[in-house]
């Protein structure tokens, strides 16, 4: 699930990504281009019956990202705002932040 915030001025989107607490047994990461892909920079915390964080994120842009799993399989986020084939044969999770 994904919800934007922006911050007063609108210069900053917070998104929350979150997904259901049964979808992975240990760990969850969000890779994307606002991390260069990086499995460690972004953590989801286990908060109740999802895994959640919130990213502070430039407005006027979109991102690809996906989460990865249990440090073993990547999944798309089923309210990406859309999916772009990758350069693996497989699709990216998008997300637009407006202005």
């Amino acid at each position: 699930m994904i919800s934007k915030k922006f911050t007063p001025k609108r210069t900053i989107c917070k998104v929350t990504l979150s997904i259901p607490a049964d979808q992975a047994e240990k760990e969850v990461a969000v890779a994307g281009e606002f991390n260069n892909w990086s499995t460690s920079a972004d953590k989801l915390e286990l908060r109740g019956s999802r895994w959640e964080t919130t990213l502070r994120l430039k407005p006027e842009n979109e991102y690809r990202f996906k989460y990865y799993i249990d440090g073993e399989r990547w999944e798309n986020d089923e309210s990406a705002d859309e999916y772009v084939a990758n350069e693996f044969g497989t699709e990216d999770s998008v997300i637009q932040i407006g202005e």
